[in-house]
């Protein structure tokens, strides 16, 4: 079973600053952890931000997870993402 993505306004403001490679890199990344998300998804300390992380190299990508979709929520570099 594959879920879906959805991106929030933010995490696509937060997508179109990045550069075209990781852009990219990112997109694939989140299309592959969407055919089995639990096996690749962390779960956040404090839910402030969201209830779940992927990790894609130095980016973190925030997201929410309803039955058969992803909501990411924030896309950003693992030094800056958690400071709100």
């Amino acid at each position: 079973m594959s879920y879906r993505l959805f991106y929030t306004a933010r995490a696509e403001r937060d997508m179109a600053k990045l550069d075209p490679g990781v852009k990219e890199r990112i997109r694939q990344a989140l299309e592959r952890y969407a055919r089995d998300p639990f096996r690749h998804v962390r779960k956040m300390v404090s839910p402030e931000l969201g209830m779940y992380r992927f990790r894609i190299g130095d980016w973190r990508v925030i997201c929410d997870i309803y039955e058969d979709c992803i909501v990411v929520l924030r896309v950003g570099h693992r030094r800056e993402i958690y400071r709100g």
